[in-house]
């Protein structure tokens, strides 16, 4: 499962800029009476803590156990109430209906094919209420085939190194992850070694809009930078915010 070993460290990693980015693009689109909010693919609840926090009345969906426990934890810290399942994206029907769904970071990257992108988009169009909206962010064809190919970033400290290596991957608009973390053994003179390897896949915008008219949505906007900028050939990640039929 993804993230089932270091879940704390990968949580640690994120820029919290991106959460705060993301909750002002929730708050610009949703009508404020409409508060029921189900956050899928919710993490360790960095998200869903801070629309919480804004009066959503929030529910964080995920499949890793582990980032479910950090998303417990982080909510009992910042004195916010969560509901917080164990489910898969792709199979909502023990969800009751929601007026917002959010799905960011492109977590929807995360499945195999466009088979289970558009279920999970009927999924979702199904627990929406009738004037409900669905936003969710992916990264784009460019961020794919020409940024992540040969991209490599590393992180250290004194009780833990992080090794990030990008390669393309085999079908169009793919790449694969290698993660590498070494983590201080207590005494601090050795480290333990742990591996993980993430395959993310996207589609060329028409291909989102033609899914997810399928799913019955039919009032979409993509944009880029959290809805402020227009999509053009260099967009590294879009950004959509969809309305059902």
């Amino acid at each position: 499962m993804i993230y089932s070993t270091f879940a704390q460290i990968y949580d640690e990693l994120m820029d919290p800029e991106i959460y705060d980015n993301w909750a002002k693009l929730v708050d610009t689109v949703t009508d404020k009476q409409h508060k029921k909010l189900l956050d899928l693919a919710c993490g360790a609840g960095r998200l869903a803590v801070i629309l919480a926090k804004d009066e959503y009345q929030v529910t964080g969906v995920d499949l890793s156990e582990e980032m479910l426990s950090l998303a417990e934890v982080r909510a009992r810290e910042e004195q916010v109430k969560l509901e917080l399942l164990s489910a898969n994206m792709t199979d909502l029907s023990e969800l009751e209906n929601f007026d917002i769904v959010t799905c960011g970071l492109d977590s929807l990257c995360y499945l195999a094919d466009k088979d289970e992108l558009l279920q999970t988009f009927q999924e979702v169009a199904g627990h929406l209420n009738g004037d409900g909206v669905f936003i969710f962010d992916v990264i784009s064809p460019h961020q794919t085939d020409v940024v992540y190919p040969g991209y490599m970033y590393n992180y250290t400290t004194q009780e833990q190194a992080f090794l990030w290596e990008s390669f393309a991957g085999e079908v169009p608009h793919s790449v694969i992850h290698d993660l590498t973390f070494f983590v201080a053994n207590k005494d601090r003179t050795s480290y333990q070694r742990y591996e993980e390897t993430h395959y993310e896949r996207t589609y060329d915008l028409n291909v989102y809009l033609e899914l997810l008219a399928k799913a019955g949505f039919n009032k979409v906007k993509a944009t880029a930078d959290y809805g402020n900028g227009e999509i053009d050939e260099e967009t590294t990640r879009f950004f959509f915010v969809c309305h059902k039929a």
